[in-house]
């Protein structure tokens, strides 16, 4: 470079003041740090993550593909189907409401069957607990005997609930009363039944109910006050 050429780059400068760089410049020019940089840990990390998130993922996957394929490779052979129950006969005696101390005098006799309606299952009924209610209330509980129910097999069974119990009605004394003129009782039966399903090797267990409407009507002498009583069929609730 000549010497003329020097001179001229030393000479004083009379334009516009050049603004020094900002910071967001600046922070380009610093390698090593800013949000431009990667962390090998932190990466490391976020892809060991996903990987294990993934791997979790397929396995719930898998399993419940499997549960899903062996419901219907178990349903496919078995058929399942749920217990059959029905009340035959039930006769009431006394059903006495006293007003004086809401004691409910009754004497009710129910005779029922069960039915399994399976080809390749067996029914263990382990618990049988009998509960008639009226208008919600329970009055009379009973225990029953447990029994081993085969394929396609029925077993009748037979129990009644006598004595008495407070039962206080409120709103609904006025039903009590209809129901005493008409000589129909509304009552209700209720099963709640500790079971198990024979299934091969395999027993199941289960806590399933039965739930009856019936439409009792009052016995007198023994004869009955209006139309005979009609088998009912329970339904049944898993």
């Amino acid at each position: 470079m000549s010497s003329s050429d020097q001179a001229h780059l030393n000479g004083a400068y009379y334009g516009p003041s050049i603004p020094p760089p900002s910071k967001k410049s600046r922070s380009y020019n610093r390698p090593g740090r800013g949000g431009g940089s990667c962390n090998p840990l932190s990466w490391c990390c976020s892809c060991l993550c996903g990987c294990v998130f993934n791997l979790i993922f397929q396995i719930i996957i898998t399993i419940v593909v499997l549960l899903g394929i062996a419901v219907l490779v178990f349903w496919l052979i078995f058929r399942p189907n749920a217990p059959k129950f029905h009340v035959n006969e039930a006769t009431l005696t006394q059903f006495n409401l006293s007003s004086d101390n809401n004691t409910l005098y009754y004497n009710l006799r129910v005779n029922m069957t069960f039915r399994n309606p399976n080809k390749r299952i067996g029914i263990y009924y382990d618990r049988i607990e009998a509960n008639a209610e009226y208008h919600g209330k329970r009055f009379a509980s009973r225990n029953l005997d447990g029994f081993y129910l085969g394929h396609k097999r029925e077993n009748n069974l037979g129990t009644e609930f006598i004595g008495e119990q407070v039962v206080i009605l409120g709103d609904d004394r006025s039903d009590y009363d209809k129901e005493r003129t008409d000589g129909v009782y509304n009552i209700d039966l209720k099963l709640r039944l500790r079971l198990r399903l024979k299934v091969g090797w395999a027993k199941p267990k289960f806590k399933p109910k039965f739930e009856c409407e019936l439409k009792v009507p009052m016995t007198t002498g023994g004869r009955v006050t209006s139309p005979g009583f009609q088998r009912t069929k329970c339904d049944f609730d898993w």
